[in-house]
């Protein structure tokens, strides 16, 4: 690969989760402090990237991946997008923004299969080369993080146009990428997007334990991206976003562990680890302050890459090994579909039910009882580790070789 070549994907890779991370992070305390929303409707305006996370799969494989070009659907999805960010940035009631959020979210969600099926494309050795290119998503979402919170537009219109630039940019980028043509191969169908080839795995009392947990996890994992930052911002600690980046650092540098703990432990202990992961951080957080409690918090979000890489990276390895050649791409569909399309829709709903639970009487000095509110997924996700831990068997032989 030249290198003109992979500066531009590279460069691709960073805009793309850019864009997200300089909204998607910071969008519950614009909503409580810009529009006055609920918590309800913090986790209903989140409920929305779930929706489209599982039309996504629809539309791209049904007709971006079957009738055009990847980088041009890639161009004028982002170019779109911008507009509507635009538009986000300018209005000025929750209704309106929550349909305008939605239309962005369906916009959106598809453009991250589509960014790497132009990336997949141009590599020769995938599993050594993806990952160089890949950080520079990482990269992205932090600098976006950081930005936010040394600009101090966490809760401004501000964030909505900085994400508004970075999609107008990528839109212009991606067509200048390698043409990725349509792949008209196979017979496609709604079943076979949606995963229907990999239902037989349910046959496995070990597939189907880990399926359930994974939908039940999505719960406290939603409480983590509607209200982390908002409770940060309500304790009263400066440069929330930039703080919060360290849960990415923490993402990436877990990544690297995954391999070696693969072979020294096995696939459960791992995902049982991730899941006392999220635990330890709900009740960190519910006893952390901004004063001497600030240490607590840090260590809440530094957990970040054990509970998002110990369970969910894990978690699509396991089920890449269970399903086997012939219906991987199908398991991997399913699960995409049921965790961040199903899972995360449940949870960003039940959130904002919970939070708006313990929302304390006007003139107080915070605007929830947050104590409570991180009690709740830590004792959900506590539920999940026992139900996992009588029920869930490890398969030694297949998920320790190699």
């Amino acid at each position: 690969m030249s290198i003109s070549l992979r500066a531009r994907l590279s460069l691709a890779m960073f805009l793309e989760f850019f864009t997200w991370g300089a909204w998607y992070v910071t969008l519950g305390t614009y909503l409580f402090e810009q529009l006055g929303a609920s918590a309800v409707q913090v986790g209903s305006a989140y409920a929305n990237f779930s929706i489209a996370a599982a039309l996504s799969p629809v539309f791209v494989g049904l007709v971006a991946d079957r009738y055009f070009a990847a980088q041009r659907v890639l161009g004028v999805l982002h170019l779109l997008g911008a507009g509507i960010l635009v538009m986000l940035a300018r209005a000025d009631d929750y209704g309106a923004f929550w349909w305008l959020l939605l239309l962005y979210s369906l916009l959106y969600a598809p453009t991250m299969a589509l960014m790497n099926s132009v990336t997949f494309r141009q590599l020769k050795d995938a599993g050594r080369e993806f990952p160089l290119i890949r950080v520079f998503g990482t990269a992205g979402w932090i600098i976006a993080g950081l930005l936010l919170g040394y600009l101090g537009i966490e809760s401004s219109a501000s964030l909505f146009y900085m994400a508004a630039g970075a999609s107008a940019i990528l839109g212009l980028v991606s067509f200048t990428l390698p043409d990725t043509p349509p792949d008209r191969t196979g017979n496609a169908s709604l079943g076979s997007v949606l995963g229907k080839e990999a239902l037989v795995l349910f046959k496995q009392r070990s597939f189907l334990v880990f399926f359930l947990s994974s939908l039940a996890i999505c719960i406290p994992l939603s409480f983590y991206y509607s209200f982390a930052n908002p409770f940060l911002n309500d304790l009263g600690i400066s440069n929330a976003a930039g703080k919060m980046t360290l849960g990415q650092l923490s993402e990436f540098l877990f990544l690297l562990v995954i391999p070696f703990a693969f072979k020294r432990f096995g696939i459960k202990v791992i995902l049982i680890m991730g899941i006392i992961a999220w635990i330890v951080r709900y009740i960190l957080f519910a006893f952390g302050d901004a004063d001497s409690g600030m240490g607590l918090l840090y260590l809440g979000i530094l957990l970040h890459g054990i509970c998002y890489d110990f369970f969910f990276v894990s978690g699509q390895i396991y089920v890449d090994r269970v399903a086997g050649d012939r219906i991987r791409n199908s398991a991997q569909g399913l699960i995409t579909f049921a965790t961040y399309g199903i899972g995360m829709l449940i949870g960003s709903y039940i959130s904002g039910l919970i939070t708006e639970w313990f929302m304390l009487p006007e003139g107080s000095a915070m605007q929830f009882n947050w104590q409570g509110v991180w009690l709740v997924p830590a004792g959900i996700a506590a539920v999940v580790l026992v139900v996992f831990l009588v029920s869930f068997r490890d398969q030694p032989v297949e998920e320790r070789e190699g």
